[in-house]
């Protein structure tokens, strides 16, 4: 994890670091997710996770040509563990984006508006409901009858727990309203009661059962039984909130869909409230934050969703979340402890970080060691010493942050802290670039560090996602001259019998390993671009290369013609929605550097990737289709406009080339519009647009 960059104000960010701290948030958010979501067992406080994904969010939208393919902005929760069959959701069970002021949601509904093109006078109807802190669930009703549950899982597939969620109050199992539709999804969360909670340790603990840290651990933990048994004595409850698949519309608003699931017999939290305007959904969110210890069950902040859902469809969603729905959490917990050590920590990309070692203190329910410390910067700008007594916040990773200094208890013989001038790591000297906050070490592959750190990358979860090869078997590899670049980890399958043989291992876990490297010799080709681990390419822009190229031998040929600035293949990159030069420059320099290219010749001898294959958009007319939007659009907004057209499959660039095919131009279209007569290409006005794709 990069430590260095997290203190540093999103405004104060150079485009390296944005870069930098954009990588290091998504692997820690994945780590967590997967602890989360698979484990049900959270390693963080809910306050340090939101902080991450705020942060995340704020760089986003501060550089948004740099956001990842493995963006969290792009993922919800983490894959099904094992144990349970898998189901895949028929629509995406999603996440939400966080707010945590006044003027977060303010800017909520402002955004909204804009999106929609509304005037600043119409009114925006908001559905404000408690935060409930339990399970994900969706369960499926085909002509009334309940036929399948499953867990939120990744969004995408989830977990078959049907016959554990049949055992829960609320759950009705048949359903004789006539207006019923015929394939009915209700999405909600399961939980559990504080005084259940409290009666169910009390017998856990008299039965030398599992004692549970809190009530969702005890609900994800009970929900999540293979034995159908076990989950019918736990008492767990059920919010409906939501819905997935339906066979035809339920109601015009989500006010009255929450309506008809109460005339059906689901459970609807009864403090839902319908608002008119932001200072009717604080007002609501401090009367229920008021309330909060007095519930009976816990939460974590308020939902708000746009009621129309009409306007919810066209907001549609950004990433993993919705447009058209936030939380507003509660806030985060502080405590005071003394930093015992600060220690530096190198990462793949030769990073230097400095992380605090605390006296453990428990915040929040949780025994907190250690605290990001950032970068020098912020070292210096808070004056964080060893031997200092802190104020730290649960508001930021499994490494929460160190608030402030109480100076008044700095002992007398304090020095400031040094900050080192060569890799702990390596020896090789450490350098901070003019303009960036980040000291790195300049070995290189020479650090066994960074070299650690790129090969943990490659395995990990959405990258190569090879199960049974952890950090730690790629540091004692390393160290034992195993594995020293990606193809090396491929050739472990030649050392079955070694691996076998070794202390840990058995027959089992060799040819488990043997079975996973056979099976990823064919590969989606966003997920081996990103596993490359090139600075600046997460997921999300991996995804944006495989999209725009198709195959690795196009992607790399033309990247080694893009290799000539202001070349046509330059330009075609530079223009990719989402991709700057910034980004550019580091993919570039990546595949021009020796050691890169021999890397990358030697892995393709036992990787294949896959083609990339679109979304399916028959009868989209214009699938595969590169469009310009300039001008001011006067139907729709910008946003949405380009939303749309991705939907249906077309490629948005910034700017006009030859290869695009069509400009949809509304008044005051300057240059681009300009450019397009010169080279021929389609200009269509927004009418002509909507007619085109039929709306």
């Amino acid at each position: 994890m990069n430590q260095a960059l997290r203190d540093i104000p999103v405004d104060q960010l150079t485009p390296l670091d944005a870069a930098a701290e954009l990588k290091a948030l998504a692997e820690e958010i994945a780590a967590h997710d997967k602890a989360y979501y698979q484990k049900d067992a959270p390693t963080v406080s809910d306050a340090e996770y939101d902080f991450l994904r705020q942060r995340n969010q704020a760089i986003e939208l501060a550089f948004p040509e740099f956001v990842r393919a493995d963006s969290p902005s792009r993922k919800v929760g983490a894959a099904p563990a094992s144990g349970f069959a898998k189901v895949a959701h028929a629509r995406p069970m999603l996440s939400l984006g966080n707010a945590f002021s006044r003027q977060d949601v303010e800017e909520f509904i402002s955004g909204i508006r804009r999106f929609l093109s509304l005037t600043v006078d119409e009114p925006v109807a908001i559905v404000a409901e408690p935060k409930i802190d339990g399970l994900s669930a969706s369960l499926r009703y085909e002509k009334g009858r309940f036929v399948l549950g499953a867990t939120r899982g990744d969004g995408a597939v989830g977990e078959n727990i049907t016959a554990n969620l049949k055992t829960l109050k609320g759950v009705p199992v048949e359903i004789s309203d006539p207006d019923i539709p015929a394939i009915l999804e209700v999405r909600g969360e399961v939980y559990m009661a504080k005084d259940d909670f409290a009666a169910l340790n009390k017998r856990q603990s008299e039965n030398n059962g599992k004692v549970f840290a809190n009530p969702r651990n005890a609900a994800a933990g009970s929900l999540r039984q293979l034995d159908p048994q076990v989950t019918a004595s736990r008492p767990l409850s059920l919010f409906a909130y939501a819905w997935g698949e339906v066979s035809e519309n339920i109601a015009p608003t989500q006010w009255e869909v929450l309506e008809k699931f109460k005339a059906w017999g689901f459970p609807v939290n009864p403090l839902t409230r319908r608002c008119e305007t932001v200072d009717q959904m604080l007002d609501y969110y401090t009367e229920v934050e008021t309330q909060r210890a007095d519930l009976p069950y816990d939460i974590d902040g308020i939902v708000y969703k746009v009621d129309r859902l009409d306007w919810q469809n066209r907001l549609g969603m950004v990433s993993r979340a919705p447009r058209w729905a936030i939380a507003h959490k509660f806030p985060a917990e502080k405590a005071t402890t003394r930093l015992n050590k600060i220690d530096i920590q190198v990462g793949r990309t030769g990073a230097l970080t400095p992380v605090a070692h605390l006296e453990p203190v428990t915040v929040g329910g949780v025994v907190v060691s250690r605290a990001t410390l950032h970068n020098q910067d912020e070292i210096e700008r808070k004056d964080i010493r060893e031997g200092d007594t802190v104020v730290i916040q649960r508001a930021g990773d499994v490494i929460p942050q160190v608030v402030q200094v109480i100076l008044d208890k700095r002992p007398a013989d304090s020095k400031p802290f040094a900050y080192p001038t060569t890799c702990p790591k390596c020896g090789s000297e450490a350098k901070r670039e003019e303009g960036e906050a980040v000291t790195r070490c300049t070995g290189g592959l020479v650090c066994p560090a960074q070299v650690v750190e790129r090969l943990k990358h490659f395995v990990s979860r959405n990258a190569f996602d090879l199960e049974g090869l952890g950090g730690k078997h790629i540091e004692t590899f390393h160290e034992e001259g195993l594995i020293n670049s990606p193809a090396d980890i491929f050739r472990l399958a030649e050392k079955r019998d070694q691996l076998a043989a070794r202390e840990g291992w058995g027959d089992k876990s060799a040819d488990n390993l043997v079975a996973a490297l056979e099976d990823k010799k064919t590969i989606d080709l966003p997920r081996f671009i990103f596993a490359l681990g090139i600075r600046q390419v997460g997921q999300a822009t991996a995804k944006l290369l495989a999209k725009q190229y198709l195959t690795l031998d196009h992607w790399l040929e033309e990247m080694e013609k893009a290799q000539v600035l202001g070349s046509e293949s330059y330009e075609e990159l530079i223009n990719i929605d989402g991709i700057g030069k910034a980004m550019a420059s580091d993919i570039l320099a990546f595949l021009k550097e020796p050691h890169n290219q021999e890397a990358l010749a030697d892995l393709r001898q036992f990787v294949t990737p896959k083609a990339f294959e679109a979304a399916d958009t028959t009868g989209s007319p214009v699938a595969g289709k590169t469009v310009v939007f300039t001008g001011t659009l006067e139907k729709v907004s910008r946003n949405e406009a380009k939303a749309r057209a991705e939907s249906l499959g077309a490629k948005v660039s910034g700017s006009v080339s030859k290869k695009t095919d069509m400009v949809i131009a509304g008044p005051g279209a300057g240059s681009k519009a300009k450019k397009a007569e010169e080279l021929g290409v389609a200009i269509l006005t927004e009418e002509e647009w909507f007619d085109l794709i039929g709306e």
